[in-house]
């Protein structure tokens, strides 16, 4: 991963009518040695000073589980990484659903009863 210099992109008056230069920061990333895994399972549980998240497989994701879910990613980071993650997931998920309508995340809502005629 490689970091590439900021450049000034954007210049607005300050509050005392002087120019303030906003810069952004471009960032390569590779993924080339990236593992891939899917998880319908997290746990978020944390210390003052770190935030760990938990992701594995539920194999009974409807009711509670009779076995233990296991973990198969940790992710440990620090609560400003956290916050910034926060956002980015907030504002993903807030273009999903103007593309294609609210997420239900309460799956009682979601199933849909045949009634019988």
């Amino acid at each position: 991963m490689a970091d590439k210099p900021t450049t000034p992109e954007e210049t607005k008056p300050a509050e005392g009518g002087e120019a303030q230069t906003q810069q952004r920061a471009r960032v390569e990333v590779s993924d080339k040695n990236a593992i891939c895994t899917y998880a319908n399972f997290c746990r978020v549980t944390g210390t003052p000073e770190e935030l760990i998240l938990d992701f594995g497989l539920n194999s009974q994701p409807y009711g509670v589980p009779t076995e233990p879910v296991e973990v198969k990613q940790r992710i440990v980071t620090n609560y400003f990484t956290a916050k910034r993650m926060l956002q980015a997931l907030h504002l993903s998920v807030q273009r999903h659903e103007q593309a294609f309508g609210v997420l239900e995340t309460d799956v009682q809502k979601r199933v849909v009863t045949k009634t019988q005629s």
